[in-house]
């Protein structure tokens, strides 16, 4: 596998790339993402045999039932950094090692598990996003482990990516195994 294949696997979608200039429209187009994310998730692991979740969607790459507990894991943090710009001044804050946390017993559970949260995290989620004002989505947090100050309306279309990116690499590796 030469390296435009294995960065093809890595990223099915394309790496995030925010708009130069944030737009009502993509606000609304990246909350509709958030919304469908949970559906989507389902749609591309229903039916999966237990073999198959446990099947690597790229080489050295996560198992799919991997990426969905990630995806999961990765959406939690995220509403919490939400809320944290929205109730403080740029907060810092806490980055994790997503990796370790990939190979930790939890992400060894029934898919169901996660596919539940990220149901009912998008709800809540969701429900936040609709109600914010132009202004709030201008709040801010730092990253401390990359130094950088993220507006929310750009945490938003990185997260929106986010889903889509994970759900593309399950429907994308069903599509090469021709699995249904």
């Amino acid at each position: 596998m030469d390296a435009s294949e294995l960065e093809q696997l890595k990223y099915p979608i394309g790496k995030f790339r925010a708009p130069d200039a944030i737009t009502e429209r993509h606000i609304k187009l990246w909350i509709q993402d958030i919304n469908l994310l949970p559906i989507q998730m389902r749609q591309a692991t229903n039916g999966l045999e237990q073999e198959q979740l446990d099947t690597p969607y790229r080489p050295d790459g996560w198992t799919v039932r991997q990426v969905v507990h990630h995806t999961a894991d990765s959406h939690i943090n995220a509403y919490c950094r939400f809320k944290l710009a929205l109730t403080e001044a740029n907060p810092i804050i806490k980055p994790y090692e997503e990796q370790l946390w990939a190979e930790l017993p939890d992400s060894k559970m029934d898919i169901e598990i996660s596919l539940s949260i990220i149901d009912n995290l998008h709800a809540r989620w969701v429900e936040i996003l609709r109600g914010m004002t132009d202004i709030e989505f201008e709040r801010t947090f730092l990253h401390p482990a990359s130094v950088n100050i993220a507006a929310l309306e750009y945490a938003l279309g990185l997260y929106s990516w986010h889903g889509r990116h994970h759900t593309a690499h399950i429907e994308h590796l069903k599509t090469r195994m021709a699995w249904k």
